[in-house]
């Protein structure tokens, strides 16, 4: 487990967006990416009847609608102690299978660091 305070001031900082997305809106998970210009994207959960995005998955999709090219890092919070295979392919898709994925809990302490790949 990694304290917050120990990372990166740009990984810091999208744990922080992650973890703010999840208490903000009550959802499941958080996350949040950072693209290869620096841009953050953050997203929650999504859940409807006719569609069903995990957080890092929306993240995704919101920085590739906005025209990101690549990304740099990723961060989710959630109560599972890694990110899902479906989760690290997105990243993987938009970032490559060396992204870093930083898994974080509810208190948005990093428990885990993977790559994408």
């Amino acid at each position: 487990m990694t304290d917050i305070s120990a990372l990166d001031p740009e990984d810091r900082k999208i744990v922080t967006l992650a973890r703010s997305a999840r208490a903000r809106n009550g959802v499941p998970e958080g996350a949040a990416v950072r693209d290869e210009t620096g841009r953050t994207y953050v997203a929650g959960t999504v859940e409807l009847d006719s569609l069903k995005l995990s957080a890092l998955q929306t993240a995704v999709a919101m920085a590739v609608a906005s025209g990101a090219k690549s990304l740099e890092a990723a961060a989710v919070v959630t109560e599972a102690e890694s990110a899902s295979d479906a989760d690290r392919a997105a990243v993987r898709d938009l970032g490559g299978p060396e992204t870093l994925v930083l898994v974080a809990g509810p208190d948005g302490t990093v428990r885990k660091t993977v790559t994408a790949g």
